[in-house]
């Protein structure tokens, strides 16, 4: 059970208060939290309100759960009501009601929709309690009340009329809310990989991250394949090469994560990523998190951040520069080990910096770690089809360097050997070196969480097949994509959609250079900021102002998207055309390996949102408009709608969409609506 303390109705009223809030003290201990007086006065407030609430309503037969646990937000409801018509959410708060306060009560509700069995199919209503003023019904009332409703707001004296309001204003539950049934229910959470670093960096496991989800039995035993792998290298002092395959938002970044921040770490363990964005929102998020319990100072924190989270093309770099270094590490993760440079793009280096690499970053890796003693493994997470650079050496470069570096054996899925692309097949057939592993392979998408076939559609949509991608959209019933013409309807949509604490945010092509012709024209400046800090800070995502590039939010992830379609991928006839922006106008990109990298860049974009996508294509520009611009026609934009409409993606005007969000008493929020 997830609730710290429950009972019925009639228990909590006949149940001395103070016994009550002993429960609640001792389930804290036990869960070894430190409890305070400050804590106990707040709980002994709440019971005196539930208490005057379910006796005034009748609340009898009632179920009530104190302290419920939310895993992925790492937070607890204070209490939920199981009444005969609803599920009731309930904040506390003492101090005058806020919207951030009311965004959190209407997050709690959002999570138990989305992550609790027993709640899916319940009417859940998210209400703050806070403050002593009064209790004013919404001006509209009920008629198809969303799930979940919107948040109301009460203080403390008016709880018990606003359940009566409630009661009254739905109908009895088309099927009975049994309490015990209710709290037995699986909770079944998808953290998003900021969450799920953060708690895997305070030592909780993937196994209860998702230890309950019947749909990410893949990923625990992902987890523990590698897991055992290691072991296994620790015990016969070998030197093993572990490659993680699986499909876009599956959960490789999650198991990387896990294999360094669990019992490895001990050994010295460090996710190596070239994924700058990734290392810099993970650092900051996990530094402002050590900070925030009290671990350590923000300079300790930054300090033991950095130890676990690396940029790859440094580490190699700094090892690669004194052969008789030994690197502190026995276990590295490399992050889209596919991406990893060949051999003459690691020669040369970047614009500002000359290279000290003189072989390929998968075979500087592997002597590197060669230079401990005894065991070191090599977690290798391999993405699908997300190449989008020049100079990525693909899979085979590794089974290359691996075939020709004695000492050193892989484990794989099967998968490595069937990829379609030569680049991608890790060695022709079975090798003596390596050993397969069909738990490496995750095959089932963990990012969306309304629709897994959401990869599928992408993948048939960016193929060219569009009676695959609509088959796959009418199957799924409900695709999470949404087609619009208007950015301000893409705007005002995100809004609406991002209800509690979800997050929203553009993204675009890096190589869409005509969108600031449409109004978009500015990309973020700092990407931790834009991931981490909320409205009303503007820096963040949600401001909705600034974009972020496939280079920025690969690896990475948001609740909703508003993708702006670029003229970089259009529509020409019954194929795909990709181009690239040089001087003042488009130029066909014929070259197979950068017209692979243009589509993949739109399938990372694609992939980004755990929730609804909404895709703006731009209307161009008219051939009949006096001031014509040809870098932007609105035929070519008109094709890409038709096809993406052809493919099965829903039109946002016609789409079933919430409406703006009213305060049900605005005059009751302490700060104003600016």
């Amino acid at each position: 059970m997830r609730a710290w303390f429950a009972c019925t109705g009639a228990e909590l009223l006949a149940r001395d208060p103070a016994d009550t809030v002993g429960r609640l003290a001792s389930a804290q201990q036990a869960r070894g939290f430190s409890g305070s007086p400050d804590q106990e006065a707040a709980w002994q407030a709440q019971v005196a309100t539930l208490r005057e609430a379910i006796r005034a309503c009748g609340g009898e037969a009632w179920t009530i759960a104190l302290e419920f646990d939310l895993l992925r937000l790492e937070k607890r409801i204070d209490a939920v009501v199981l009444t005969n018509r609803a599920i009731l959410c309930l904040e506390f708060k003492t101090a005058a009601p806020t919207r951030a306060a009311l965004a959190e009560a209407e997050d709690y509700a959002l999570d138990l929709r989305d992550f609790h069995a027993g709640s899916r199919n319940h009417t859940i209503v998210p209400v703050l309690v806070a403050g002593q003023r009064g209790w004013s019904p919404p001006a509209q009332p009920w008629l198809l009340p969303k799930h979940p409703t919107e948040p109301l707001v009460c203080g403390a004296a008016a709880l018990g009329a606003l359940i009566g309001w409630v009661q009254a204003a739905l109908p009895p539950a088309a099927t009975p809310l049994d309490g015990k049934a209710w709290l037995a229910a699986a909770y079944r959470p998808v953290p998003t990989i900021i969450e799920a670093a953060t708690m895997l960096y305070a030592r909780n496991g993937v196994e209860e991250i998702a230890r309950t989800r019947a749909d990410a039995a893949n990923l625990t035993r992902t987890a523990q394949a590698i897991a055992r792998h290691i072991e296994a290298a620790r015990r016969d002092a070998a030197r093993t090469v572990i490659f993680v395959t699986g499909i876009p938002g599956a959960g490789k970044t999650l198991c990387g994560l896990n294999a360094v921040f669990g019992p490895a770490r001990e050994d010295g363990a460090a996710f190596l990523t070239g994924n700058v964005p990734l290392v810099a929102v993970l650092r900051a998020a996990l530094a402002r998190d050590a900070v925030v319990r009290g671990e350590c100072d923000r300079r300790e924190a930054v300090r033991r951040v950095q130890e676990r989270l690396q940029n790859v093309h440094r580490f190699l770099e700094d090892c690669a520069t004194d052969p008789a270094r030994l690197p502190p590490e026995r276990l590295i993760v490399f992050d889209e080990a596919q991406r990893a440079w060949d051999e003459a793009k690691a020669r040369l280096g970047t614009q500002n910096k000359r290279s000290r690499l003189t072989m390929s970053e998968p075979a500087h890796t592997l002597e590197i770690m060669s230079r401990r003693p005894g065991w070191s493994v090599v977690v290798a997470l391999i993405g699908n089809g997300q190449e989008i650079n020049t100079g990525e050496a693909g899979l085979a470069e590794w089974g290359r360097v691996i075939a020709g570096h004695r000492g050193w054996r892989a484990v794989a899925a099967r998968r490595v050997l069937g990829a379609a692309d030569p680049v991608q097949h890790l060695a022709a057939g079975e090798q003596s070196w390596l050993t397969l592993d069909d738990d490496l392979d995750l095959t089932v998408p963990m990012r969306n969480i309304q629709a897994q076939a959401g990869a599928l559609w992408v993948d048939a949509m960016l193929g060219g097949d569009a009676a695959a991608a609509r088959r796959i959209a009418a199957e799924a019933g409900s695709l999470p994509y949404l087609l619009t013409r208007d950015l301000g309807a893409a705007r005002t949509a995100l809004r609406r959609l991002a209800r509690g604490r979800r997050r929203a945010g553009l993204v675009a092509s890096a190589g869409a250079k005509r969108l600031r012709a449409e109004g978009l024209g500015v990309q973020l400046p700092e990407v931790a900021e834009w991931f981490l800090e909320s409205w009303p800070d503007v820096r963040g995502s949600d401001a909705l102002e600034t974009f972020a590039t496939e280079y920025d939010c690969q690896g990475l992830e948001l609740d909703l998207v508003g993708l702006a379609w670029g003229g970089d991928l259009i529509r020409r006839g019954a194929h795909w055309l990709c181009r690239r922006f040089v001087g003042d106008g488009w130029h066909v990109v014929r070259n197979e390996d950068r017209v692979r990298y243009i589509r993949n860049k739109y399938r990372v974009l694609l992939t980004r949102a755990r929730y609804e996508t909404v895709i703006w294509i731009p209307r161009g520009s008219p051939a009949d408009d006096p001031f014509h611009d040809r870098t932007r026609p609105a035929a070519e934009m008109d094709a890409i709608a038709d096809y993406l409409l052809a493919c099965g993606a829903r039109p946002l005007e016609v789409a079933a969409m919430p409406q703006a969000r009213q305060p049900a008493q605005p005059m009751l929020f302490a700060e104003n609506s600016a």
